[in-house]
């Protein structure tokens, strides 16, 4: 169910790339009318910030960096962005950087390498298992203690321009409730930490680790930087937004 090697090597560049809203009110505070960050945007704010942006750009960047290494991909999902790699035998391979997996996995179920068997490896604090759905695949994330969740993708190909609509539309709709995710490296696993309005947690293989409450955004700030690398400054400034939106911090 893994994707060949390259696949991967393009996948990997995103290691330390983080999910986050952050970024979605930061830059539509400061842009004209066009919200959708150019490729060259995204770079300049990740080598001035450390900041990498939301499904849509993570896909759009992922999508970019597959094109320079001529594999054939195309993107999938107008609320929620993701990206299909296809191998040198065309077999494909679903790439979600917005929900942190650790590395693709082959969704061609008539493959004879495909299963729908619990797979570990993929995602992090979580097993994960594969199976047909009405035009696509349906992903169910198995939890510790016998908790599970599951999720559908539609992986028919969606014409770029499109999908560039959708991404439009994403980062013009500001819902109030600030988000990071990102992949967390522990002695024996890749965790998955989260702050989703104004709690954090981290999720294991052993199951959910809870994050005391911050005292204050500054306590927000310092946190989220430790765990993504981020600008301080940048990360206040997004969170004095969100603040504002709600009052709560």
């Amino acid at each position: 169910m893994k994707a060949p090697n390259e696949i991967i090597q393009v996948w990997r560049k995103f290691d330390g790339f983080p999910m986050e809203t952050l970024t979605k009110v930061w830059h539509h505070r400061r842009s004209g009318r066009k919200k959708q960050r150019s490729l060259s945007e995204m770079k300049e704010h990740r080598d001035q910030y450390g900041i990498s942006g939301n499904c849509f750009d993570l896909s759009i960047w992922l999508l970019d960096e597959f094109d320079r290494a001529g594999i054939e991909a195309y993107p999938i999902g107008l609320d929620h962005g993701a990206v299909i790699a296809r191998d040198q035998n065309g077999r494909r391979f679903l790439c979600d950087l917005g929900d942190q997996w650790l590395m693709p996995i082959l969704i061609d179920t008539d493959d004879e390498q495909f299963t729908t068997a619990r797979l570990k490896e993929f995602f992090p604090g979580a097993e994960i298992s594969v199976e047909p759905a009405d035009d696509g695949v349906k992903i169910t994330y198995h939890r510790p203690n016998g908790k599970y969740s599951s999720q559908i993708y539609q992986t028919a190909l969606l014409d770029r321009n499109e999908f560039l609509a959708a991404a439009e539309h994403s980062q013009n709709t500001i819902h109030p409730k600030p988000l990071v995710e990102t992949r967390v490296q522990l002695p024996r696993e890749t965790a998955h930490w989260e702050f989703y309005d104004w709690r954090s947690f981290l999720s294991t293989n052993s199951g959910l680790v809870h994050d005391r409450v911050a005292d204050s955004l500054e306590e927000w700030a310092d946190r989220i930087c430790g765990k993504t690398g981020y600008d301080e400054e940048f990360v206040l400034e997004s969170l004095s937004i969100y603040e504002k939106m709600t009052g709560e911090k």
